[in-house]
């Protein structure tokens, strides 16, 4: 029996065509790199102590002394939320008393920056802390914009999975680019932190939608060879430079609105993009679509100068009785005892591998050393594992490539703890080396996830996943603001969870050496499960009966 691969294999696997389509689809994913990390650097935390007023008459001395010390993390520094009472210190300053001789400061009442605040603007002219004041009692808000971001993704990814399966992957894609870039632009004119955040959180959404929908469509789009390196380097990669170009924008730029108004305004530009990239052909026949579907592959096989045969897709295979599924839903990913624990288990490693990633890309500000060079140094890192991920994709099994590189960076992790705190760069290096395992993780993870599901529930199982993973994201900035009561907390926490991930992993059926499923019944099995499974509905029984050999 012909399957698809067979049916387009005259296309060759890397014609004009499809080189033109893969560097399109892998632009949409460069803006996802700056857009999830940019929080970093728009939303950080200068050193900053109450203001005092010029209007106070403090002498030089008493200016200098009006603010207490406290000790954080074993040193003492001005405190970043209390004042002494200006008017005492008005009083000793035009008494001429000096303070520390004449006056014991422990003894001088305290009070709030009833002023606002000064801040360190060394690293930044401005961003939304410094710009909003989020601060001492509003420090909480930090954290709670990263969350609500994550959020919108959690969103984007309930949503765009079903809606793609349902109405076609490049509708979404599209409309999700429109989304992530408007918004993001909108945001530089946002008033209040509020507005902010609610745009935040809408980026977040068209995010993750677009990433998703463009991912799927390249997966199916490509022949295996092509398929190996789209899902693995190839996205990545683009996410892999987006990354990198924020640190570097964001030390020329360092007003937070210009910084994004740069990045995203040449955005725009990829609405173009709908005149080249196509509908995925797979989807177009599991709806009934062949019309259509062989549209495609005829423009492609004109790209390529090839000579399409007059049936492409023949065969009772391809015919709509028999390519089109019952519909389905996200809780069809828990419909049979195969599927739920293929599902749950990706779901406890796609949840570890968002936090751990998370916490340690925006633990970067928290470095010993420059936050641009050691975010660049993070992103940069990023790169050469997703080129081992593509080289561990095609020639090792995928369940072993995982589970290693969870097992790395969760090791690495638990190391940091270990280290003295004044051998700094090697703390700063072993980070780094868990960020590559973890970084390796997610690559990986992303294309085994769509070889072991089908077509029909493929796209949906990839926004399940990515919506279970974003249980982790918005976790992650209150696992990282952990650290102010210990700085080894965070890292014993996240490597204890990616070692557990890494054992888990090894649960997952291998896909290695397997063709792309295109009907439920072809799915692997998972350890323990039979081989015939009961499916819910009288389509998908008759479906199993007429594909299952």
């Amino acid at each position: 029996m012909p399957t698809y691969e067979d049916a387009v294999a005259f296309l060759g696997e890397w014609g004009p065509y499809q080189q033109l389509v893969f560097f399109l689809l892998c632009f949409t994913f460069f803006p996802n790199g700056f857009t999830s990390l940019c929080i970093v650097f728009i939303g950080d935390t200068p050193s900053h102590h109450c203001l005092i007023p010029a209007s106070a008459n403090l002498t030089s001395v008493w200016m200098n002394n009006s603010i207490p010390l406290e000790e954080r993390v074993g040193e003492w520094s001005l405190s970043k939320c209390s004042r002494y009472n200006l008017d005492a210190l008005t009083r000793f300053s035009q008494s001429g008393l000096i303070p520390g001789i004449d006056v014991n400061l422990s003894n001088v009442q305290q009070e709030a920056c009833l002023d606002g605040w000064e801040y360190d603007r060394t690293n930044y002219d401005s961003t939304i802390v410094t710009e909003w004041d989020l601060v001492c009692e509003d420090q909480m808000k930090g954290p709670l914009t990263s969350s609500i971001f994550f959020c919108g993704v959690f969103l984007g990814s309930c949503i765009s999975g079903p809606i793609s399966d349902r109405f076609g992957r490049k509708i979404v894609m599209f409309s999700a680019l429109a989304i992530h870039t408007v918004f993001s632009l909108c945001q530089v004119l946002s008033p209040s932190w509020a507005l902010f955040c609610a745009l935040f959180f809408l980026v977040g959404m068209g995010a993750t939608s677009n990433y998703v929908s463009a991912f799927v469509i390249g997966m199916e789009l490509f022949n295996p060879v092509v398929r190996t390196v789209f899902s693995t380097a190839g996205s990545c990669f683009f996410f892999g430079f987006g990354y990198m170009l924020l640190p570097l924008l964001a030390y020329y730029i360092r007003d937070w609105r210009m910084l994004l108004l740069t990045f995203h305004a040449p955005t725009v530009l990829f609405a173009l993009f709908w005149w080249f990239i196509p509908e995925s052909p797979r989807w177009l026949l599991s709806q009934g679509r062949v019309g259509e579907a062989e549209d495609i592959i005829r423009q492609a096989a004109k790209k390529n100068k090839m000579q399409a045969p007059l049936v492409i897709f023949d065969g009772a295979e391809f015919s709509p009785e028999h390519t089109k599924e019952a519909s389905v839903h996200m809780w069809d990913l828990l419909s049979t005892r195969n599927i739920r624990w293929t599902t749950l288990t990706l779901w406890l490693v796609w949840i570890d591998l968002s936090i751990t990633y998370f916490v340690l890309s925006l633990n970067t500000s928290n470095l010993h050393g420059s936050i641009f060079l050691n975010c660049f140094l993070s992103a940069a890192l990023e790169i050469p594992a997703y080129a081992l991920s593509w080289g561990l994709f095609r020639y090792l099994p995928r369940r072993l490539c995982l589970s290693m590189s969870l097992f790395l960076g969760g090791v690495m992790i638990l190391c940091i703890p270990l280290i003295p705190s004044d051998m700094n760069f090697v703390a700063i290096a072993f980070e780094m080396t868990g960020k590559f395992g973890m970084t390796l993780g997610f690559a990986l993870i992303f294309a085994y996830t769509a070889e072991l599901y089908p077509t029909v529930l493929r796209n949906t199982a990839i926004g399940a996943c990515s919506m279970a993973s974003r249980i982790g994201c918005i976790s992650a900035p209150y696992l990282l603001s952990l650290r102010s009561y210990s700085v080894a907390l965070p890292y014993i926490m996240v490597g204890t969870f990616t070692v557990l991930a890494a054992m888990i992993s090894l649960l997952i059926p291998e896909t290695f050496g397997k063709p792309l499923p295109d009907s439920i019944p072809h799915m692997l099995e998972f350890p323990g499960c039979f081989k015939k499974n009961k499916l819910l509905g009288s389509q998908k029984k008759k479906s199993l009966l007429r594909i299952q050999r």
